[in-house]
């Protein structure tokens, strides 16, 4: 599904504007046609999908309701299908800049154009977001499909390689049970003895042929025309090690910003913008936050739960616009 469309920008008021075009963003646009609201989605991407089209499309997801596993590009395309069915305004490659209060509502100002809606919806997720770069001098050299990787858009790049990955999140052990059935060899190593992923996914890559070495940290890279080697050292002893490989996979976490959104007058804690867990509404009349934007006490990033996020900023947005509507709208096997 082509989902790059233009920016489509009026004068007319719209009910809700949704900044943010990821899963969250796409599950409150689907909302919000059930609740028979005019909405706009504005993105700073030109493809809707968030993370899971543009970071990890090849990489499964477990832990979503409906799904015993889902490749993150085929869960893209099912949430975009379901989020376009109401036929919501597109307004991709947009970055807002500023969010303004009228009588009506709310004024957004993107480096493109102007929209006007009523209320507002903010799924921004993590906001800008760029993987940590591998801290050695000459990494550089080897990016750009010379065998150092951030992110995994093609499996078969990896078929029969030998693979190194570094790091113990939920993103390098998941590519480790990805990559282990598929890789020549496959080492993963990871700083601490502690993996800070999914107690079931860390028990399936121990399962798998992965060499996994705890305690572990990369030393240097090296190859002529590609990378060929990596030295590893055990961070108690110091004693090094050298590994050939066609290809390292590094996932040492993310660094991200918010942007403009901290200009916008919204109570912030760090990167997230505090709601009330009731409602999910902001410090602002009418502006809700959904998905990992969103803070609480008890709050989970997860997809899921930004999922029933999305529903009660949703709903609340409705009632904000008119308070005659109630906030639970019944069951949607009831509504006709």
């Amino acid at each position: 599904m082509d989902t790059t469309q233009p920016s489509t920008s009026s004068d007319s008021i719209v009910d809700l504007a949704i900044i943010g075009g990821g899963p969250v963003g796409l599950f409150a646009a689907f909302y919000a046609g059930l609740r028979e609201m005019s909405v706009k989605i504005v993105d700073s991407l030109d493809v809707l999908g968030g993370q899971l089209a543009t970071l990890y499309p090849e990489k499964y997801v477990y832990d979503v309701a409906g799904f015993p596993k889902v490749f993150a590009k085929d869960l893209a395309a099912q949430l975009i299908e379901q989020g376009l069915q109401y036929n919501p305004q597109l307004c991709l490659g947009e970055q807002v800049m500023t969010l303004v209060k009228e009588d009506w509502g709310w004024t957004l100002t993107t480096n493109r154009a102007v929209h006007r809606a009523k209320t507002i919806i903010i799924a921004a997720g993590m906001g800008a977001f760029s993987p940590k770069m591998l801290p050695l001098p000459n990494a550089r050299e080897y990016e750009n499909g010379r065998g150092l990787h951030y992110f995994v858009k093609d499996l078969s790049v990896f078929k029969g390689q030998r693979v190194l990955i570094v790091g113990g999140g939920d993103s390098a052990v998941d590519w480790a049970n990805m990559l282990a059935p598929i890789a020549a060899e496959l080492s993963l190593i990871h700083r601490r003895d502690g993996f800070r992923a999914h107690e079931d996914s860390v028990k399936k890559m121990r399962q798998t042929s992965a060499k996994i070495k705890v305690f572990y940290e990369l030393r240097s890279i090296h190859g002529a025309s590609r990378l060929e080697e990596a030295v590893i050292y055990d961070n108690r002893t110091h004693v090094e090690e050298r590994l050939t490989i066609d290809n390292l996979l590094v996932n040492i976490g993310f660094a991200n910003s918010i942007g403009p959104i901290k200009e916008w007058g919204l109570k912030l804690d760090k990167a997230q913008i505090v709601v009330d867990v009731a409602t999910m509404q902001t410090n602002l009349p009418g502006v809700y936050a959904a998905g990992d934007i969103a803070g609480f006490p008890g709050k989970l990033k997860l997809i899921a739960t930004g999922f029933g996020e999305a529903c009660v900023a949703v709903c609340n947005a409705k009632h904000h616009i008119d308070p005659k509507a109630k906030v639970f709208p019944g069951h949607s096997s009831e509504m006709k």
